[in-house]
């Protein structure tokens, strides 16, 4: 084989070389802009996948703040009518809180009109007597049954809690001092709430 010859078939192999390194690089670049869009692909696919995520999640929000929205109102308009219904019945106690002491107290009257009615023409003042001291019993029982207590203070220390001094004498013996001697005014308790204090004479 001639120089020429040579040469030609080393040019032709250089140029073959370059042509193959050419391809490569080709081939190398489509690849790496495939993987690109690939991977850009991939990228938009979760934006979409976390974008749908979060619509979920807010209207999952709005559906709970909606079924809260709605349970207040329904329990602020339960409460409403709770509130009315309990004002209304307090109102109506307050107006007729009374009724059950006056029926006790209206046979008492009935008693009392008839007494009044037998003095007119009655001349024995010992049954009389007799007469008002069992209404005034049974008076007294009637309010013992709404609650009402009779204090009894006379030989009791003397409390402040119950008791109103309006004298204070000197002692008969040394154990009575700071006890009541007497009783002026009769005190009462409803329901174990003193609303009258009995007015007492003490000892000192």
């Amino acid at each position: 084989m001639s120089t020429q010859e040579k040469h030609h078939s080393a040019e032709e192999e250089m140029q073959k070389n370059q042509e193959t390194e050419v391809n490569q690089e080709q081939t190398e670049q489509v690849q790496e802009e495939k993987a690109a869009e690939e991977t850009q692909s991939e990228e938009k696919a979760e934006e979409l996948s976390a974008e749908d995520k979060m619509q979920k999640e807010l209207e999952e929000a709005n559906q709970k703040v909606e079924e809260m929205k709605d349970k207040y109102l329904r329990l602020s308009a339960e409460f409403d009518n709770f509130r009315k219904r309990t004002l209304k019945e307090k109102a109506e106690l307050i107006k007729n809180g009374g009724e059950k002491t006056i029926s006790a107290i209206l046979p008492i009257l009935d008693d009392l009109e008839r007494a009044l009615a037998n003095m007119q023409k009655a001349d024995d003042v010992q049954a009389m007597y007799e007469g008002i001291d069992l209404i005034t019993q049974k008076f007294l029982k009637a309010l013992s049954q709404e609650g009402l207590q009779k204090m009894e203070p006379v030989g009791e220390v003397f409390d402040t809690d119950f008791h109103e001094a309006i004298a204070l004498v000197p002692a008969p013996a040394e154990d009575q001092k700071g006890k009541v001697l007497d009783c002026v005014q009769t005190g009462y308790k409803l329901n174990d709430k003193v609303i009258r204090h009995a007015k007492v004479v003490v000892a000192q």
